[in-house]
């Protein structure tokens, strides 16, 4: 397919998008300074550069190659721009290999927008948490995360543009889980960016929403990561019913294409379509893997998914809602 018929299956060209943007409308921190939220575009939420999933003390900074990673990852991010996309986010935390200087010359490079984050993943079982992600308190943690988004991550001069963490599918929560969460809601008051929580079954997240709750923190500025692990709809409904947004984002093999489809149907139906985020969960860059081991391309939603869903009714305006409203206002907390 070629980069026109795509954007005529997507129905939106994001370059009109760029130049009809509100000036007044609510900033959002890149990896190569701020912009206006109307500014986006196309967006892609839930995509990784670089991930470094060895524990903690495996890890050798001499197993990673920059340039190599730029080299590896630049085809597809220009391949994913040629398909009309013009950003997109990478939640990768700061305990998993994340890399602000590559992220911004990715963007230089190709000319795609990238927004990154800061925070910790206190997933699985905890072996990439920091140390000090044990030992300290969450105010102690979350002044970290607010350390990078107002002064930048570390002497790199970027700064973040959304608050990651991440839960285990215990029940109930940890007590190391609510204190991440908490963490990420320190944060979040101090700075208004939204939290993104890689979280999986719809019980997690309500357990969640009810922590940030209880500490100030609206719905509208939660991300429930990987709801499409979650089988029940009626749980992606309710929570977006509740304000928060639902993230369905692990399309990075065709074989899921079927059931992302009825989840996004689903929303649709229920009238919270303007709740729900798409994305794919690839790239992959992993550092001590010859090459990066196997990086999953992009663009399975623009080629598979948005025909899909043309197919299965959607107009242009519901494209746009889901890939340019929805990440825009996610990303803002909800203003518009």
């Amino acid at each position: 397919m070629t980069r026109r018929q795509m954007l005529q299956c997507l129905g939106t060209v994001a370059p009109q998008v760029m130049l009809g943007a509100a000036k007044n409308a609510p900033l959002i921190q890149t990896v190569s300074g701020t912009i206006h939220s109307s500014e986006l575009g196309v967006t892609l939420v839930h995509e990784h550069v670089t991930a470094d999933l060895r524990p903690v003390p495996e890890r050798r900074l001499g197993d990673y190659d920059r340039d190599e990673a730029l080299q590896v990852s630049l085809p597809f991010i220009r391949q994913l721009r040629d398909a009309g996309c013009t950003a997109i986010v990478d939640p990768t935390p700061m305990n998993m290999g994340r890399d602000p200087l590559l992220l911004k010359r990715l963007s230089e490079d190709s000319g795609l927008v990238i927004v990154c984050a800061t925070g910790v993943f206190g997933a699985a079982g905890g072996k990439f948490l920091p140390a000090y992600a044990h030992d300290e308190s969450a105010e102690e943690i979350g002044t970290r995360y607010v350390r990078e988004i107002r002064s930048g991550i570390g002497d790199t001069g970027v700064r973040p543009g959304i608050i990651k963490t991440g839960i285990d599918p215990d029940e109930p929560l940890s007590p190391l889980a609510r204190k991440l969460v908490s963490a990420a809601a320190f944060a979040q008051r101090e700075t208004a960016l939204t939290i993104a929580s890689h979280t999986g079954p719809g019980r997690r997240a309500f357990e969640q929403l009810d922590v940030l709750e209880a500490l100030g923190v609206p719905p509208s500025a939660f991300i429930w990561v990987h709801a499409d692990n979650e089988k029940d709809h009626q749980m992606h409904i309710r929570a977006a019913r509740l304000g928060a947004w639902v993230e369905f984002d692990s399309l990075n093999r065709l074989d899921v294409l079927e059931w992302h489809l009825k989840c996004v149907v689903a929303m649709a139906e229920a009238g919270v379509l303007d709740r729900t985020l798409i994305s794919h969960d690839a790239g992959w860059y992993q550092p001590g893997k010859p090459k990066g081991g196997t990086y999953r391309g992009y663009t399975p939603i623009f080629t598979d998914l948005v025909p899909r869903l043309r197919q299965s009714g959607f107009s242009s305006s519901d494209l746009d809602r889901l890939l340019i409203q929805n990440p825009s206002r996610a990303l803002t907390g909800g203003i518009t």
